[in-house]
């Protein structure tokens, strides 16, 4: 019974609780017991908030038992990455000179998935290594890397221990794990979420690359879980509220869908490739008007993220605390500026003739740890734009490994990335159990 509970969706979970079919008890104990099985060769949950998720269930039974309204997450266990704040667990980003800090305040983003009636279990490993907490290792070989900052995130959910998480993405650090992991993940338009509540705090106005998004290991968990996470917070002043369309009703026929695998930046492997080109055919073969087209300065994108790199952020939402000096002058930075927004120029006069573009999720599948992760030239761009995209699984490598593939769509059209993304886990097969 345990087994089955966690290879639930989300969806399906929050629909069975509803339906008194299942205890909320029953679905938290599941998964602490998933945790406990797995968690020993993942390094992927570092800080458990056990008996808290245990009491929280018993409260949502009886909430349901009483025949009151509940939420659309009521009883649903989810997992936070370790840069989001969650009230009285660490958030130490990783570093050991925060290893001590205790958030006493929720983000805005972790507030609103309990509001649903979602259940926290803890919070998740970042980066591939940190000084803090060690490695994490990949759920379809340990040997192996899960990559990006939302390493744990997707190893955890890939592995059954949680069935949705919340991560962030400024370069791809939601896609990345996700593609590694096989899993699906949605970096949301930027504006789209508030930020409230991250660690290391980001200033919108300084980062604009930079959201939190859902992972889970179905495509209708990340478009149940995002009209919860949306809107202004009256704290984040870079949040539009802007409305959500309904992604079951987007229309594959005639949707118009631009693809490529390589450029000057990107050498994917022929598996990679493929499954690119598969998914490409897919839409093609559902009325899509599908054609191989590559975005204008697309090449440029690395660049531009890598002068981003070169300048200097504050580590404090209230004053100006640089713990840096940045690398460029302010010349260099206004010059950086007009580049970024001359690409982003041209990549909107591109998506204007388009609905989607499709990409691999990254040059490589998951290596071995200690092997070279290869570059992420597919997922820095669409960070650079603001645009949603959502990675899903599409292909397996020779080594066994998971292979993603991206789909971008225009601003504020997550609507639309989570109805082809759905199209494409439903016929190439999406997440497959981990041997675990």
């Amino acid at each position: 019974m345990n087994e089955e509970i966690v290879r639930l969706s989300a969806s399906e979970l929050a629909r069975r609780i509803r339906r008194k079919q299942i205890s909320a008890r029953e679905v938290i104990e599941a998964h602490l017991l998933r945790i406990e099985q797995v968690n020993p060769g993942l390094n992927a949950v570092v800080a458990l908030s056990a008996e808290e998720a245990l009491a929280q269930a018993v409260k949502a039974d009886a909430t349901l038992a009483r025949g009151e309204a509940v939420g659309p997450l009521h009883g649903v266990p989810f997992t936070v990455k370790d840069w989001i704040d969650a009230a009285g667990l660490p958030c130490t980003g990783g570093e050991a000179r925060y290893k001590n800090r205790i958030p006493v305040r929720d983000a805005s983003v972790v507030s609103r998935m309990r509001q649903a009636g979602a259940i926290l279990l803890g919070k998740t490993n970042v980066m591939v290594e940190n000084e803090v907490y060690g490695r994490t290792h990949n759920p379809y070989n340990p040997a192996y890397s899960p990559c990006g900052s939302s390493s744990g995130e997707a190893a955890i959910i890939a592995a059954c221990g949680s069935p949705l998480g919340l991560g962030s993405d400024s370069g791809g650090s939601i896609r990345q794990p996700a593609h590694a992991c096989g899993i699906t993940g949605l970096k949301p338009t930027t504006g789209r979420l508030p930020l409230t509540g991250h660690f290391p705090f980001i200033s919108a106005m300084n980062d604009p690359r930079t959201t939190i998004g859902p992972m889970a290991r179905f495509v209708e968990d990340l478009a149940l879980v995002l009209p919860v996470l949306s809107g202004v917070d009256w704290q984040d002043a870079s949040v539009i509220p802007m409305p959500l369309a309904d992604w079951r009703q987007v229309k594959i026929d005639g949707l118009r869908v631009a693809f490529y695998t390589h450029h000057a930046e990107a050498e994917p492997t022929p598996e990679t490739a493929a499954a690119c080109r598969r998914a490409a055919r897919l839409l093609a073969e559902h009325g899509a008007q599908v054609e191989e087209n590559l975005p204008p300065r697309i090449e440029e994108a690395y660049e531009i993220t890598r002068q981003y790199w070169a300048r200097v952020e504050s580590e404090d939402d209230e004053e100006w605390v640089s713990s840096s000096r940045s690398q460029l002058d302010g010349d260099e930075v206004a010059r950086h500026l007009f580049i970024w927004d001359r690409f982003r120029r041209a990549m909107i006069g591109f998506m204007a003739r388009q609905d989607v573009i499709l990409t691999p999720a990254a040059e490589l599948p998951a290596q071995p740890h200690g092997q070279p992760e290869g570059r992420i030239p597919y997922t820095l761009p669409y960070s650079l734009t603001g645009y949603p995209a959502v990675v899903v699984r599409c292909a397996t490598s020779p080594e066994g490994m998971p292979i993603g593939v991206q789909v971008v769509a225009r601003p504020w059209r997550e609507d639309v990335a989570l109805a082809v993304a759905h199209l494409l886990e439903q016929t190439l097969g999406g997440w497959q159990p981990p041997p675990l």
